[in-house]
């Protein structure tokens, strides 16, 4: 994989883990957060569960998952599909 800027090697493995096919459905929200600003993103609260991300200029709003802490599938595919728009590649 190929990072802008240096990151740990746990938020590494949960890169690799949003870029494994197929999709893993038992990776931590939080964990994708400190991912995304470990690559230099920005995290903003919205309203109710949403969260607004900024990523090298590209802006995108999830839903946090509830009342569990890991994302489902779908949560994944659409940070995978996010973070390509943003220039990140698995």
């Amino acid at each position: 994989m190929r990072y802008y800027l240096p990151v740990n090697s746990k938020h590494r493995r949960t890169i690799e883990a949003i870029f494994t096919k197929p999709t893993l459905s038992d990776i931590a929200w939080s964990d994708v957060e400190k991912a995304i600003v470990a690559l230099g993103g920005t995290v903003s609260e919205g309203a109710g569960s949403r969260v607004r991300i900024l990523l090298n200029g590209t802006i995108a709003t999830f839903h946090r998952p509830h009342p569990k802490r890991e994302a489902t599938k779908a949560q994944i595919n659409s940070v995978r599909d996010y973070l390509i728009a943003a220039g990140i590649r698995g």
